[in-house]
C-alpha cells in the first residue's frame, strides 16, 4: 500500500527526493515517516511527520533531510540534501495504522517495499 520511488545513486554532497504514494492511508491524518536500513545494520527511524505537519528527525540528518507531504496528492516526501556515504541504505516509507497520537518511531507499524539510496 505504501509505494516508494526516487531512490538511486548519487555522489556525496548530492541530493535526492524520495516519494511515497500512501495508498490505503491519508497523509493528512496518519502519522507517517521514513525509516532506513543499511546493509548489516538494524532499521532506524529517519524522521516523522504528524497529522498537523510537525516533523522530527534523528540527529544525523537534521538540517539535511526534510519530510513533507501533499495532502491533495496523498503523497509523502523525503528531500535529502548534502548526502553522505553513511546515508547509503534502503529507505522505507512508514505509517501508523491507527489514527491519532502518539506519533513516534515505535508506533509506525506498516512499511513499503523500500527504495535503495547509494551515496559514493
Amino acid at each position: 500500500q505504501l509505494v516508494e520511488s526516487g531512490g538511486g545513486s548519487v555522489q556525496a554532497g548530492g541530493s535526492l527526493r524520495l516519494s511515497c504514494e500512501a495508498n490505503g492511508y491519508k497523509v493528512g491524518v496518519h502519522c507517517m515517516g521514513w525509516v532506513r536500513q543499511a546493509s548489516g545494520k538494524e532499521r532506524e527511524g529517519v524522521g516523522l511527520i504528524d497529522s498537523d505537519g510537525r516533523t522530527s528527525y534523528i540527529d544525523s540528518v537534521k538540517g539535511r533531510f526534510t519530510i513533507s507531504k501533499d495532502n491533495d496528492k496523498n503523497t509523502l516526501y523525503l528531500q535529502m540534501n548534502s548526502l553522505k556515504p553513511e546515508d547509503t541504505a534502503m529507505y522505507y516509507c512508514a505509517a501508523r495504522l491507527e489514527i491519532g497520537p502518539p506519533c513516534t518511531a515505535i508506533t509506525l507499524d506498516d512499511w513499503g517495499q523500500g527504495t535503495q539510496v547509494t551515496v559514493s
